[in-house]
C-alpha cells in the first residue's frame, strides 16, 4: 500500500485519494498531487491572489502596513523589488525605498 501525504493545512494523516486529489477528512482541505510534491520540495509562498512567489522577485503592498517606530505606514501601492523568501511568521525579506530592511507577511503583497 503506498503511503498518502499528511494534509499540509493541519498536518492529519487520515487522508484519502478521491479523483486525483488528496482529500483531509478532518479539515476538508483538498490538493493535487503536483501541490503535494511541490510542497516536499521545499519552502512554498504564495501572495493575497495564490501565485507562487520565489526569489527576486516584485511585488506590490495590497494595504497599508503600520511600522512600529516608523513615522508613517508603508502605503499601499509600494512597489519591492528583488525579495528573499524566508521561513517564519514574516516570510519576505526586503528592502523598501524610505524605510529600509523589513519583513513582510506574503498575504499583503501581490506578485507584479
Amino acid at each position: 500500500m503506498s503511503q498518502l501525504p499528511n494534509c499540509p493545512q493541519c498536518g492529519s494523516e487520515y487522508t484519502y485519494e478521491d479523483r486525483g486529489l488528496f482529500v483531509c477528512p478532518e479539515c476538508g482541505h483538498e490538493w493535487s498531487d503536483a501541490q503535494s510534491a511541490e510542497q516536499e520540495s521545499g519552502l512554498v509562498v504564495k501572495d493575497a491572489n495564490g501565485n507562487l512567489l520565489q526569489d527576486g522577485d516584485s511585488v506590490t503592498v495590497i494595504k497599508d502596513l503600520k511600522v512600529k517606530g516608523a513615522s508613517g505606514p508603508i502605503k499601499q501601492g509600494t512597489k519591492v523589488k528583488n525579495i528573499r523568501l524566508v521561513e517564519g511568521d514574516h516570510n519576505i525579506d526586503c528592502k523598501i525605498d524610505g524605510f529600509g530592511a523589513m519583513s513582510l507577511k506574503s498575504e499583503f503583497v501581490k506578485k507584479n
